[in-house]
């Protein structure tokens, strides 16, 4: 890989005509990074294509490549990829379905606004995955059709498809309404009954672990029942039966609906298996009693997912605060917290409950402040890259805490270019805190040169714009590959430094 001429092609003040001469050498590398540029032309891109054929179904995907510009003979991938946006002609289509190769006609299968026809021809495909992939992605009329294949494996995807009919959903658990499955991945490869080893070292062998089927397909049927759950299609009635289903897999994806009635929740709240009543923890259907309930469960995960559910009462979310693992991370029920509750949060006694607080970028000006001069570290850490904090008050937290809260102060977008210079200089070097300053958008100079003597914060500051051009040159020279593609990426790098790059 050329990291120079890769880290060249991402610049964005490359000039179109470098841009040209770029593709004309380029190789797979530089052309998956040209392939990406905001200002690449039609033209360019047919040129990149042609050039190397990799590129071509990014391209397309790009609305850069055309009917005109894809012969589907010869790029059958680009092809497919504009049938895929709806972009491709209907011979295509036609052209794909009856093609030998299996891979195209699985790839046509799912795309949208097929030719009825070739919807008709897909449907009969010989291989199974064919059909498995239109019946994901069809329509809800064909899904009806498909949900009777005496193949499970197309039943699933039938199962999985939101388009499919709800009442042909719930036949799909219950069978009612449909013929048997006659075959399934297992059985069409092995003698039943047979289980499939989870250990198994057979070279080539991709069953699942654990797959068998005794006659009945049962780890198909298990298969089409977790996608059923799973669909926001799929009708209540038709799955409340597995709440005593004895697989976790299936009370699991159960308790994870939104439309289930409430007594349904508080049975699955009873459920033995930890991982259930975790996932019903942040289901924002369930009520406030349910979640007072969870609260005290001390099941693997449960509070902690339920401290995530949007709706939690604060007070509950205190108690969930100082009980549990959260960490420094904005909770939706903070993030929606009305003014009032904004400032009972921070006058909350608990420093957990102030620091979540803290996550918050939207704060009252008052708020901010008070919690800027918080007594608790890990407090002020949160708060420290909020808008809108003065200078002095970034300063304050650094003498306060020092090396603790270094890093998100130099995180701040209205840390001073002067604040960021004088933490840069910070003795012992806070490796951190010189990569958020390699990014700042108001680095300057002096404070970019400090980072670059770090060997994490080198690459991001090389990439800097207000890294002096002179230097920027120098390190297109650098050991250290990533250092080079990011200089060479640089929009500060001299014109003629570029084009003494291009070949």
């Amino acid at each position: 890989m050329d990291h120079l001429l890769s880290g060249l092609a991402a610049n964005p003040a490359l000039p179109p005509e470098l841009v040209d001469r770029l593709i004309a050498i380029a190789d797979a590398d530089v052309a998956d990074e040209l392939t990406h540029r905001a200002d690449l032309s039609p033209a360019q891109a047919v040129a990149l294509a042609a050039r190397v054929e990799e590129t071509a179904v990014p391209l397309a995907y790009r609305g850069l490549l055309s009917t005109a510009d894809v012969d589907p003979v010869t790029r059958p991938h680009a092809a497919l990829a504009l049938l895929d946006e709806g972009a491709g002609s209907p011979e295509w289509a036609r052209r794909f379905a009856s093609d030998p190769t299996v891979e195209y006609r699985e790839k046509l299968a799912a795309c949208p606004g097929l030719p009825p026809d070739v919807t008709e021809m897909l449907a009969a495909d010989p291989e199974i995955g064919v059909v498995g992939e239109l019946a994901l992605w069809t329509t809800p009329q064909w899904a009806t059709r498909l949900a009777a294949h005496p193949h499970a494996a197309v039943r699933r995807s039938v199962a999985g498809n939101e388009a499919t009919p709800p009442a042909v959903l719930a036949m799909l658990v219950t069978g009612e309404g449909l013929p048997p499955a006659r075959s399934c991945v297992v059985c069409d490869r092995e003698r039943t009954p047979f289980v499939h080893d989870p250990h198994c070292v057979r070279g080539g062998c991709d069953l699942g672990p654990g797959a068998s089927c005794d006659g009945s397909h049962e780890s198909a049927v298990h298969e089409i029942q977790l996608r059923v759950l799973s669909n926001p299609a799929t009708p209540a009635a038709a799955v409340i039966r597995f709440a005593d289903h004895p697989s976790m897999l299936l009370r699991c994806q159960l308790a994870a609906r939104h439309d289930l009635p409430p007594e349904m929740y508080l049975r699955l709240a009873g459920d033995p298996a930890p991982a259930v009543r975790a996932e019903l923890a942040d289901n924002p259907a369930i009520d406030d009693a349910l979640i007072r309930t969870l609260a005290t469960d001390v099941g693997h995960d449960v509070r902690r997912r339920l401290a995530h559910h949007p709706h939690v009462p604060l007070d509950v979310l205190t108690h969930l605060a100082d009980a549990t693992r959260i960490g420094p991370t904005l909770l939706p029920r903070i993030a929606s917290a009305s003014p009032v509750e904004v400032e009972e949060l921070a006058h909350s006694p608990s420093p957990t409950v102030r620091m979540l607080l803290a996550a918050r970028r939207d704060l009252p000006g008052s708020v901010r402040d008070a919690l800027a001069a918080d007594p608790d570290a890990k407090v002020v850490k949160a708060i420290a890259p909020h808008p809108g904090l003065s200078e002095a008050q970034l300063r304050a937290m650094v003498g306060r805490y020092g090396v603790q809260v270094l890093a998100r102060v130099a995180a701040n977008p209205d840390a001073s270019a002067e604040l960021l210079e004088h933490l840069a200089r910070h003795e012992p070097p806070v490796r951190k805190a010189l990569r958020e300053i390699a990014r700042h958008r108001k680095a300057t100079p002096p404070s970019l040169l400090a980072c670059l003597a770090d060997k994490q914060a080198r690459p991001i500051a090389a990439g800097h714009p207000a890294l002096p051009p002179q230097v920027v040159v120098e390190l297109l020279a650098d050991e250290d590959r990533m250092v080079v593609e990011a200089a060479a990426a640089n929009a500060s790098l001299p014109l003629v430094v570029m084009a003494e790059l291009v070949p």
